[in-house]
Parts: structure tokens; C-alpha cells; sequence
């Protein structure tokens, strides 16, 4: 599908230059956890930590890069078939079931780390690398956007969201981390009093638009990907 290009100032653009240096696109992964036990829909956010080179003091959601380990980390509920197919579609350059996989074990791993939520049961084993067993089951996969050029880190991250009762979350137990602070449950229609990024800012906006068009964010759906090619921060769908 052809791009469409957007408009003003969005993710950076003039962050791009002839003269950055290149920086390697890392995968990474973000998810939003999603509280609709009151009137409105809330997603949880934290502030990254000022001493961050990459978007430090902005506020996001729980996530980062994925970890080599990721794709070995034992699980208990798969992703969604649809989930798992749209993940592996990419951009037209197919990924293995593995690394697809990998990502959404990141999201899991990093919901936990950054914010001490587990998303899964509990393991009996000791010594493993998260205390509970991943489960994917309720994961949707929202979004996808690349870092454009000239910044001092670049990820090609996968956004996704899951609902806290869904799985079998309480949205009151939640921690703050080295990496994030000052976590706060947001409503997704007003989110003004925050510094976040441009990027963050606009898979809000798609949260809206598809909470709006079906409440129970359908795993069968089109994916936004979001990038940069020669200047122009460009929009299509998976």
C-alpha cells in the first residue's frame, strides 16, 4: 500500500540530516494497559528518567527494546492467530514466528519491570528470569513505528494493549521503577497535562479512533505503521 505523508512537525522530522551518523534500528516494544473499570478508559504512563539519552522527562508507556533472551522465555497463553499473522506481515518482509513472538514477550517483560506488573500467573520455579508465565493471549497489536533518522537512538517498536480485567489485572498495584516514574493512569480523551512525544501523542489518537469504532479492540484489524523515508513521516497500514 502506497504511504501517505503527514503533516507538520510530527515525530521529528527535522531531526534528519545528511550528516547524522547512522544508527542501528533496534526492535523494542511498548504496551498500554488499559483500565475501563470507571466511566472512561485509562492507560497507564510513567515519566522516563531525566538521565535518559533517548526522550528523557516525556511521559510513555511501559516498554523498550527487546532483549536477546526474550524469544527463550517460556510462556503460557499464545497470541491471538490474527495477533501473531499481522506481527509477521511487517512491512511486506516477513519475520519469523520466533521474533514475532519475541516481541510480545518484551512488552510482557518490560510491563513488569518498568511498572511491576505481571502479566500472567505465577511460576513455581525459582530462579527464572520474570516470576510469572508470560500469558499472550489478550494482547492486541496496535501500532508500529520506526525512530526516523539523526536521533541518538532508533527503534523499530510495536505498540500494543491489552485490558487490565481481561487479564485479570488490579490496576491499583502498580510501582514505579528506575526506569519509569511517576506512573499515572490517564484518560485516554485528555491527556494535556503531559509532556509526551509526538509519536506517543498519535498512537493515542488511533486508541481513541478504535476504542470509538468497536470498545473491544478486535484482534482482527489493520495496523498503523508509522516512518520517515527522505524527510517525510509517512502513514500506512499493516
Amino acid at each position: 500500500m502506497t504511504p501517505e505523508p503527514l503533516g507538520g512537525r510530527a515525530f521529528a522530522l527535522e531531526a534528519e540530516a545528511a550528516s547524522s551518523p547512522t544508527v542501528r534500528t533496534r526492535d523494542a516494544a511498548s504496551i498500554m494497559l488499559l483500565d475501563r473499570s470507571g466511566k472512561d478508559i485509562r492507560v497507564l504512563m510513567g515519566k522516563r528518567h531525566s538521565a535518559h539519552v533517548f526522550m528523557p522527562d516525556l511521559y510513555v508507556f511501559p516498554g523498550g527494546r527487546r532483549d536477546p533472551g526474550d524469544h527463550r522465555l517460556r510462556f503460557d497463553g499464545d497470541l491471538h492467530p490474527a495477533v501473531l499473522r499481522s506481527l509477521r506481515a511487517g512491512d511486506g518482509r516477513a519475520i519469523t514466528e520466533a521474533r514475532a513472538r519475541a516481541l510480545a514477550l518484551a512488552a510482557a517483560r518490560e510491563l513488569y519491570e518498568e511498572a511491576g506488573v505481571s502479566l500472567g500467573r505465577t511460576r513455581e520455579r525459582q530462579g527464572a528470569v520474570l516470576p510469572f508465565l508470560p500469558d499472550l493471549a489478550n494482547l492486541r497489536y496496535m501500532a508500529r513505528a520506526i525512530t526516523p533518522p539523526g536521533l541518538p537512538r532508533r527503534f523499530d517498536t510495536r505498540f500494543f494493549a491489552v485490558f487490565a480485567d481481561e487479564a485479570e489485572i488490579d490496576p491499583s498495584l502498580v510501582a514505579e521503577s528506575r526506569e519509569l516514574q511517576d506512573l499515572q493512569w490517564i484518560d485516554v480523551n485528555d491527556f494535556s497535562a503531559l509532556r509526551v512525544p509526538e509519536i506517543t501523542a498519535i498512537i493515542l489518537s488511533d486508541l481513541r479512533n478504535d476504542l470509538m469504532s468497536d470498545p473491544s479492540l478486535p484482534p482482527e484489524r489493520t495496523v498503523p505503521f508509522y516512518f520517515t523515508r527522505h524527510g517525510r513521516f509517512h502513514r500506512t497500514l499493516l
